[in-house]
Parts: structure tokens; C-alpha cells; sequence
């Protein structure tokens, strides 16, 4: 079974990326992979701001994403970058942590302005980890995501759809990386979102 890590770089449970993940970890899971979550926020701040490489939580963490066949970064972003929180964590992965993984970066922002973030900010750093299989990944206006009263999220259409795309595509390169085999829709059409 393949196996996918999710890092999320948000410092809220209730962040609107955190509502993004979740609808990709379902859809993930609905397509026979196997989730793991490494929610940055939930690591010791000692471990990140003394790069505490040696915590049991640390190393955990990066049990995860050497046994991963894919990894998806994900981040608000904060002053045209990812957060700080993220970047500590990063900083704790070793030298080539993500050589031969797919890599899906997602980012959420509270303006277009920062459409780029993906490729000026996630890319190099990902790159210098030793990703080579770094997917176009998404860029969602907070504005496109609605927070519930009960504390869930809803999608405006328009991101349900590509989101489902991009899903799509990282599942079934995912899946084709790790069994050699593709995963349903040949097309790349994507797959329907959960």
C-alpha cells in the first residue's frame, strides 16, 4: 500500500488549511492510501527552536517521511512565505529527506499577491531536501474556503474542482510510483474529492 505523509505547517487546528488537508487526506484514503499527519503545530517548540534533531518527536516525524512514498507540504502563508513554524520543522529533516518522493506543496493565502509563494518560497527548500518530483500544487484564496458553524469547511466549487485535479494527479502518481501500476482514470482527470 502507498504511503503518504502530510505536513501541515498551520499553526491553528481550526486554520482553513487544515479544512484542505482533511478533504485530501479523505480522498487519499479513499483511494487505498495509507495517511500519516505531522501537524507542525503539535511538536514541541523546544524541539524546533533548539533543532532538537534527537526527540523522540522529532525522529518520529521523520520516520514518517522516509518511510512515505509521497509528501505533501502545506502552509498558510505569512508575509509572502510559509510560517515560521514550518520552516523550523523543515530545517529538522535531513539533507536529502525528500529524494525519490512525490512532492505536493499547498498553500493557503489571504490575497492573490501571493500566488507565487508556491514556486518562490515551497520550491527551493523542498529542492534543497532532495525533492525532484515537486508537483505544480495549489494556491486557495482563504476567501474560497468557508468555515462552519460546526467547525467544518465547505469549498467554493471552483477549488473543489481543482483540488480535485491535483488530488488526482498526486494519487495516482503516487500510486503508480509505489506499485508501478496507475490508479483508475488513466486520463489524469482527477478524481472526485470526499
Amino acid at each position: 500500500m502507498a504511503r503518504i505523509a502530510v505536513i501541515s505547517g498551520s499553526p491553528s487546528a481550526s486554520s482553513r488549511l487544515e479544512g484542505v488537508l482533511n478533504r485530501i487526506g479523505q480522498t487519499a484514503e479513499l483511494a487505498g492510501l495509507d495517511v500519516h499527519w505531522i501537524r507542525v503545530r503539535d511538536l514541541a517548540p523546544e524541539d524546533l527552536v533548539y533543532s532538537r534533531f534527537d526527540s523522540p518527536a522529532i525522529v518520529e516525524a521523520n520516520r514518517v517521511i522516509a518511510e512515505a512514498d509521497a509528501v505533501i507540504v502545506a502552509s498558510p502563508i505569512y508575509k509572502a512565505a510559509y510560517t515560521g513554524v514550518l520552516k523550523s520543522f523543515l530545517d529538522l529533516i535531513p539533507q536529502k529527506g525528500l529524494e525519490g518522493k512525490i512532492v505536493l506543496p499547498i498553500a493557503i493565502g489571504g490575497t492573490i499577491a501571493h500566488l507565487l509563494a508556491i514556486d518562490h518560497s515551497f520550491k527551493p527548500v523542498l529542492s534543497a531536501l532532495g525533492a525532484h518530483h515537486i508537483l505544480a500544487g495549489a494556491y486557495i484564496l482563504d476567501t474560497q474556503v468557508e468555515r462552519l458553524e460546526d467547525g467544518s469547511f465547505r469549498l467554493q466549487d471552483e477549488i473543489e474542482h481543482r483540488l480535485s485535479k491535483v488530488a488526482g494527479t498526486f494519487i495516482q502518481e503516487t500510486v503508480w510510483r509505489a506499485d508501478k501500476q496507475p490508479l483508475g482514470d488513466p486520463s489524469g482527470a482527477g478524481v472526485a474529492l470526499a
